[in-house]
């Protein structure tokens, strides 16, 4: 079982994933997508393939107040393309997997601002996080929903394909 780490950017989609047993999230780059972070999705449906991914966690970036704002809408749209376009790709013998993974939408709030903070840290010139900023917020994206699925005490946004959900509703 492997669980992917999603941020998404302007510039680039930071990615992450997890050891086998849940437990770390580890950085494993960007893609670079000039403004338009769907063009990141042909390469996050490769990741999936051949990573065997079975959950994603995708950044929701909430405003501080906790509603959503423009951000969190492109958020919610990215996600429920990802999905269509994975169930286009299997249905046409494009992708290779027997189901698709869950999607979730995971709080994200200052997670660009902790990952800032652990970069300067390290001792990383400022210079130097445009690049690996996008990445270690997925890590942190990812851990925390790790964290919380661990503990059963997270509140997730919700699994957001309807597939998806038919397939929890029906044990399938």
């Amino acid at each position: 079982m492997v669980w992917l780490g999603v941020d998404l950017g302007a510039a680039r989609v930071g990615l992450a994933l997890s050891d086998p047993e849940l437990t770390f999230a580890h950085p494993i780059g960007n893609i670079r997508v000039y403004g338009d972070a769907l063009e990141a999705i042909d390469d996050v449906i490769d990741i999936i393939e051949r990573e065997h991914v079975d959950h994603v966690v995708v950044g929701m970036p909430l405003l501080l107040s906790g509603s959503a704002g423009e951000s969190a809408k492109k958020a919610r749209y990215w996600t429920h393309e990802l999905v269509a376009r994975m169930v286009e790709y299997r249905d046409t013998d494009q992708l290779h997997i027997d189901d698709i993974p869950v999607i979730e939408l995971h709080d994200e709030r200052l997670t660009t601002v902790t990952a800032h903070r652990q970069l300067s840290d390290v001792r990383i010139a400022t210079r130097g996080h445009r690049p690996m900023v996008d990445q270690q917020s997925a890590v942190l994206i990812l851990q925390s929903a790790l964290d919380a699925a661990r503990t059963d005490e997270g509140q997730h946004n919700g699994v957001l394909s309807d597939e998806t959900r038919k397939r929890n509703e029906y044990g399938g």
